[in-house]
């Protein structure tokens, strides 16, 4: 089942976003699975196909000097139960993120503000996705979250 949440506060915004998911839902629906690249980049990050890996966003320079965007498959696959995930945008403002993040990085827990968020209660509790990557990235490290 694909579920589509839009929170925003600007109607005009969120207009668009619901568009997208909806038509997106629709093709998630005809298709039976939830494939990364056919995601638009501004629902990418942080959701996971149905094969369980993670999409990331990625960008490349164009000809004219440019720069576009586009969503992949990682060969990152997700810790916990999850797949034909969409994150909500309650959970990438919660946890202090960004639709438009590229790639998988564990550079932001360097910042204490970034962890702040992240281990927040309305982030770690309500957020699993975005706690398993992070949690997952850190143990990568060497270390552990919150």
């Amino acid at each position: 089942m694909c579920v589509c949440v839009c929170v925003c506060g600007y109607i005009q915004s969120c207009m668009l976003a619901v568009l997208n998911c909806f038509f997106y839902c629709l093709t998630w629906y005809y298709l039976g699975e939830l494939v990364c690249e056919q995601l638009p980049v501004d629902l990418c990050s942080y959701s996971i196909a149905t094969s369980g890996k993670r999409c990331l966003l990625e960008n490349y320079a164009t000809k004219d000097g440019g720069v576009k965007y586009q969503c992949k498959t990682s060969e990152v696959v997700v810790g916990i139960v999850l797949s034909e995930w969409i994150e909500i945008d309650e959970c990438i403002t919660a946890c202090g993120l960004s639709r438009n993040t590229v790639g998988i990085s564990s550079d932001s827990l360097l910042q204490p503000q970034f962890l702040t968020k992240l281990c927040s209660k309305s982030c770690s509790q309500a957020c699993p996705n975005i706690v398993d990557l992070y949690s997952n990235l850190a143990l990568a490290e060497g270390t552990s979250i919150c």
